[in-house]
């Protein structure tokens, strides 16, 4: 950890935080947030309703890219089932096992609710153990020189999260040490982090040279596989299309992720998205053929890293009706494009265009 970077920022924060009196409200409009976070107890987890799941995700601010909370939510609930969700929203938070074992349960049951809104959720209601991870955080650990650090939060397992919450709270131990008074948990943490600790463009240019390589272990590939379908949904939404995960399109072909539109008397166009991260070529191959059998079909596409697109496009170079149609998408472009359209739909929400609550 860079302790001379880490004293310097907790000096400017102090400053900031004493002598700007709207500081002093927005931390307060967090903790109230925060507050009603820590409202919901295991007991009102595991009773929740599907508007009283709206009330208890909608706020985080991980749900700021929607303008239409409500219709993100009815998406969460439509690919998880109420009973499934209160089981595993309940565990997450308060089970009794180690918090590694609870986050990769949680990430291996649930669809559509990431390590972003599940760090924010343990954040809010026990800020002086979890840490909030999402791009932010990830910047200013970079520029703290902090070790383990994965390049995107697809691959989030639970030990890696652990040992990132183990890190925050050794900061706010040195903030302690050193003094500090005002940041006392990991909700205060992350306004410090927000506000000082943000990452220089030439830590990014470095990042960039060394792209994430897909992870070896059956556990990340998956975590990434089930976040990268996920967000490949996000995007299709962004974009005004209806989009669903592992939906069936034709006999014998369920694909990770379908956008569907209609336009006018034309009938609908569908785009399919098969995610590789793992596992046999062959079968990812098939079922993009079976899925293209449906006449509604006007793209298919396979997503994966570079090294792993080559020996796609090189299966598929002998099959003409699939060669002429897929479009192959690297996956770290796929985490890129949603970033991007996740910071214009945040900066457009901002403005209030849509009304709360919709």
């Amino acid at each position: 950890m860079n302790t001379h970077l880490l004293t310097q920022t907790l000096t400017d924060f102090d400053r900031w935080m004493t002598t700007h009196p709207q500081a002093v409200v927005e931390q307060e409009d967090r903790e109230t947030s925060a507050a009603q976070t820590r409202s919901y107890t295991k007991e009102r987890l595991l009773a929740l309703t599907e508007e009283e799941l709206y009330d208890y995700l909608s706020p985080l601010w991980a749900m700021l890219m929607w303008g239409n909370k409500h219709y993100q939510i009815d998406n969460i609930i439509a690919s998880n089932g109420m009973p499934l969700l209160r089981k595993h929203l309940a565990n997450l938070i308060y089970g009794e096992d180690s918090i590694e074992k609870r986050w990769d349960e949680f990430r291996e049951k649930i669809k559509g609710i990431g390590p972003a809104m599940m760090s924010e959720l343990l954040c809010k209601t026990h800020p002086e153990q979890y840490l909030l991870w999402n791009r932010k955080t990830h910047n200013g650990f970079t520029l703290l020189q902090i070790t383990g650090i994965p390049r995107y939060e697809s691959s989030l397992t639970g030990k890696t999260y652990a040992h990132l919450s183990a890190q925050g709270r050794d900061i706010l131990a040195f903030a302690k040490q050193h003094g500090n008074r005002i940041i006392r948990d990991m909700l205060t943490l992350n306004t410090f982090i927000w506000h000082d600790l943000q990452q220089a463009p030439e830590i990014e240019t470095a990042q960039a040279k060394h792209p994430e390589k897909l992870p070896a272990t059956a556990k990340e590939s998956a975590f990434i596989h089930n976040d990268i379908r996920d967000k490949l949904a996000d995007i299709g939404r962004f974009l005004g299309f209806r989009a669903e995960i592992e939906k069936k399109v034709a006999a014998g072909a369920v694909v990770d992720t379908v956008w569907e539109a209609t336009i006018g008397n034309m009938g609908r166009i569908i785009y399919i998205f098969e995610v590789q991260t793992s596992g046999s070529i062959d079968s990812l191959i098939m079922n993009l053929m079976k899925a293209s059998g449906n006449n509604a079909v006007q793209g298919i596409v396979a997503v994966s890293d570079s090294r792993q697109i080559e020996k796609i496009k090189r299966e598929t170079a002998a099959l003409r009706d699939i060669r002429e149609r897929l479009i192959c998408w690297d996956y770290t472009e796929v985490l890129k494009v949603h970033e991007s359209l996740q910071y214009v739909n945040e900066t457009i929400n901002t403005l209030g265009l849509v009304p709360q609550g919709l």
